[in-house]
């Protein structure tokens, strides 16, 4: 026999001998990678269940506070109309003992149906003298007008938001160049 195939023979004996623990070894890390992997889902599944709670806890808090949408946008029309006959009232009328009243009243509607958004949190947007701003202003027509171009000038109709969102653009006139 030769040097090499006594070194040979002394490796594998020396391998074979060594098997089992490596073999342990070998089952002991992929238990470990397995532990560790099963950590990572195990983590990315709570953060998954948080992130939904959280967004389920914002749709239910929008949801609360921007249910009256569709009624805030009917009763705009109801606003509108109270400011129309309010404004169609001559001054005569508003003098005269027999219709002084029925003024007053009208006055009082208008005031508590605004106390009434304002408690919802339903706010008219400011328009005249304001730049144009298309998200929440739209542009009707363009007037002849010394303000800067842009500006609005006549507001057609009243617009509104709702807490943070546009509930009716402002229908405005807006101030030409030139």
């Amino acid at each position: 026999m030769t040097d090499e195939t006594t070194a040979s023979e002394d490796l594998r004996e020396e391998t074979a001998a060594k098997a089992p623990e490596l073999a342990e070894h070998d089952a002991a890390e992929e238990l470990r990678a397995e532990v560790e992997d099963l950590r990572k889902q195990l983590l990315y599944a709570q953060a998954e269940t948080q992130n939904v709670r959280r967004r389920m806890e914002k749709d239910a808090a929008d949801a609360r506070a921007y249910a009256a949408t569709g009624f805030a946008r009917d009763i705009l029309s109801v606003a509108d109309n109270l400011a129309r006959a309010l404004a169609a009232i001559p001054a005569a009328m508003r003098e005269d003992e027999g219709t002084k009243s029925l003024v007053a009243g009208i006055e009082m509607t208008v005031r508590e149906l605004d106390n009434v958004f304002q408690r919802n949190g339903i706010a008219k947007i400011e328009s005249v003298g304001q730049k144009l701003d298309p998200n929440r202003h739209q542009a009707m027509v363009e007037l002849p007008s010394d303000a800067e171009p842009g500006t609005i000038v006549q507001e057609m109709q009243a617009g509104y938001m709702i807490k943070d969102r546009l509930l009716r653009p402002a229908l405005v006139g807006v101030a030409k160049a030139g």
